[in-house]
């Protein structure tokens, strides 16, 4: 059984001066996706998750104090890949993917469009991209787990006021028409799979005490391939961790 954690920091450094690490040796994932992690690679304490027990493999983005991914794990993986070969994507950080064995976990940042039009149409032309290169990658690569921050509220289930926010970047239409879509192309999303409550989110604005007020947006997920259906154990999430504006997403599955 691997506890699979993915986890938008919102800038580790800020995370960690919060005790993000002596949190990480509490919930002991096997594997933790970061994104957002706002640093680059000198500016990671790298040392400190060594120390914890922990290799670590981080993609930066060109820009600092920006963007980027990485994955924590107790088993070093079998080959780390750094992006996706497109440079506009890759020098912003979004992707890191790490095999073990049959299987591979990738920790993904997807855009945000909430900075105005040109961002969003960056986000649409991003997630076409991104669903070619994974069915792309599933020819080669058919047991995969994407952790991460998706940036989309797939169901009004999923977000605190579907009606108030449907014109909302992260919660349009066409967002959540291709995450649909990408689900059908052969992913199960974890937590939907156990757990189909409301009022279950991963992201909160900082404003108007959202979160003590739990409205919050549900864009973080675990999409885990259907061939790995069966050894699903358990996806929960941990809203009571506070490093960062996102909280903790969880997968245990059996590879």
């Amino acid at each position: 059984m691997k506890k699979i954690i993915s986890y938008n920091v919102n800038g580790i450094r800020a995370a960690m001066k919060k005790d993000l690490l002596g949190w990480i040796k509490s919930a002991n994932p096997d594997v933790l996706c970061i994104q957002e992690m706002k640093a680059q690679i000198e500016q990671i304490p790298v040392s400190e998750f060594e120390a914890a027990g922990y290799k670590s493999y981080w993609h930066c983005a060109k820009k600092k104090g920006y963007s980027g991914t990485g994955i924590i794990t107790k088993t070093e993986p079998d080959q780390v890949v750094y992006g996706m070969g497109i440079e506009k994507y890759d020098d912003e950080g979004r992707f890191i993917r790490a095999d073990f064995g049959d299987v591979s976990v990738i920790s993904v940042y997807h855009p945000s469009g909430t900075t105005g039009d040109v961002r969003q149409s960056f986000k649409m032309t991003w997630l076409n991209d991104f669903q070619q290169y994974i069915q792309e990658l599933s020819k080669t690569r058919p047991k995969l787990i994407i952790s991460g921050d998706f940036n989309i509220c797939h169901q009004p289930i999923d977000i605190h006021d579907p009606i108030g926010n449907a014109d909302s970047s992260g919660f349009l239409p066409e967002e959540r028409e291709w995450i649909g879509g990408f689900i059908n192309s052969g992913f199960i999303d974890s937590f939907r799979f156990f757990n189909k409550e409301p009022n279950h989110y991963s992201w909160w604005s900082y404003r108007s005490n959202a979160r003590f007020q739990n409205k919050g947006w549900r864009i973080d997920y675990h999409m885990v391939s259907r061939s790995l259906e069966e050894k699903i154990c358990r996806a929960y999430i941990l809203p009571q961790a506070l490093h960062s504006d996102h909280c903790p997403v969880v997968v245990e599955i059996d590879f």
